[in-house]
């Protein structure tokens, strides 16, 4: 499944930079390993028109001692 998401752009450059492997969301859309993310930069009043594909490739739920409820960490890698 493919998910378009907001992001500010001091995270929209840190991942495309490469320093940013992951992102954590309210799983709010029942995301998946497997699953892309369209990131689009958003500046909280307007799109920049930069967007990026990353590939979801490992997930954390809140299972896990320290995730708050409803939130997932997810692994990400760029697409070429």
């Amino acid at each position: 499944m493919e998910h378009e998401l907001k992001i500010y752009p001091q995270y929209f450059d840190a991942i495309i930079s490469g320093k940013k492997t992951f992102e954590v969301r309210k799983n709010d859309r029942k995301f998946h390993v497997g699953d892309v993310l369209v990131l689009k930069e958003w500046d909280n009043i307007n799109y920049s028109g930069r967007t990026v594909r990353a590939n979801v490739t490992y997930m954390i739920d809140d299972k896990f001692v320290g995730i708050s409820p409803g939130y997932v960490v997810m692994g990400i890698v760029l697409e070429n």
